[in-house]
């Protein structure tokens, strides 16, 4: 069985949006694109560039892959992530695109959760799911994610989409491993683990 993965950059605020650049997501008036990289150092991307190495695959939403496909096929070929995102095969999930341009890239068919499962089931590396909001919180809803790979950037933007919004299953977590870099992002791992417990003090 692969392992669904979500990846995602994080405020300490929670919020996921648009963490690459300015005008990479204006959805809904949002105005702090581009908040990562005051705020990270070299351990984050070390740390980054481990989370791909156990996967051969990524799962995405339209928006998401809209931003990857308009800069990742051009992008500097000395930049060690360029290879590794045009080689990996992406699965993506949209209701109005009909055709992808992008390398090695496969449209999924029918009810998303129902596919994922199939993914799921097939053979093959980890599936890693990066940005993608909207779909991160379908796939949780579903009870289809893994693990989470998370970085926690010493940040708060106060709006934007949040990867745990309201109406979040609450869950318990295992941490497989966390530490924090010199800059004070926390990179985290997590296992789903079953429902929280509850009690006083």
């Amino acid at each position: 069985m692969r392992k669904l993965i979500i990846c995602t950059f994080l405020t300490l605020d929670g919020v996921m949006q648009a963490p690459g650049g300015p005008d990479e997501d204006v959805h809904s008036g949002f105005e702090h694109g581009g908040w990562q990289k005051p705020v990270t150092d070299e351990a984050v991307g070390t740390a980054i560039a481990g989370w791909y190495e156990p996967s051969d695959a990524m799962l995405l939403g339209r928006k998401t892959y809209e931003i990857f496909a308009s800069y990742w096929p051009t992008a500097d070929p000395a930049n060690p992530f360029t290879d590794r995102m045009n080689s990996m095969h992406k699965y993506v999930a949209s209701r109005t695109l009909t055709s992808l341009e992008w390398r090695n890239s496969t449209l999924l068919e029918g009810d998303v959760a129902d596919a994922v499962r199939g993914l799921k089931a097939s053979d093959g590396g980890n599936i890693n799911v990066i940005g993608s909001g909207d779909l991160a919180q379908t796939l949780m809803r579903h009870g289809l994610v893994d693990e989470y790979r998370l970085t926690i950037h010493p940040v708060i933007i106060g709006t934007g989409k949040r990867l745990f919004a309201d109406g979040a299953i609450p869950t318990a977590l295992e941490p497989v491993s966390v530490s924090t870099t010199k800059s004070g992002t926390v990179v985290g791992i997590y296992r789903p683990d079953g429902k929280p417990g509850y009690d006083s003090y």
